[in-house]
């Protein structure tokens, strides 16, 4: 791979979480070799991806390394002072656990706390009855 589509092959990691453990010069070209660790769950359709913003010019060969835990808690939200201060009330940020874990619920036909409707006001009807 050239060395001006190795930004894209590492934003395609960073958007999908993965993490760039190991990268060198291939002797002899002018061509990468980037090791990298991702979820398995974002590895889907990673392949596509990554053609697609590097023109084709990047080949990722993947398998699996290891089981690894995600050190983020699922249930996470503000609750001490300096948290609210930091985040606000509501934080409507991914998490990356929960949103495992419900598709992992959704796949197995389990409950989810997803709404489907979040804001919603009764509607009037405002028919004349004669």
């Amino acid at each position: 791979m050239k060395f001006t589509h190795l930004g894209k092959l590492y934003a395609a990691l960073g958007k999908r979480s993965g993490r760039v453990v190991a990268s060198d010069l291939q002797s002899g070209s002018s061509s990468f070799r980037v090791r990298a660790l991702m979820p398995v769950a974002e590895s889907f359709k990673f392949a596509l991806e990554l053609r697609t913003h590097t023109s084709g010019l990047a080949a990722p060969q993947m398998m699996f390394s290891h089981w690894e835990v995600i050190d983020i808690d699922p249930f996470w939200r503000p609750r001490t002072e300096e948290e609210y201060l930091h985040w606000g009330e509501k934080w409507d940020g991914v998490n990356r656990a929960k949103t495992y874990m419900d598709a992992v619920r959704t796949r197995k036909g389990l409950a989810t706390d997803k709404h489907l409707v979040q804001h919603a006001e009764k509607q009037r009807t405002l028919s004349k009855k004669k």
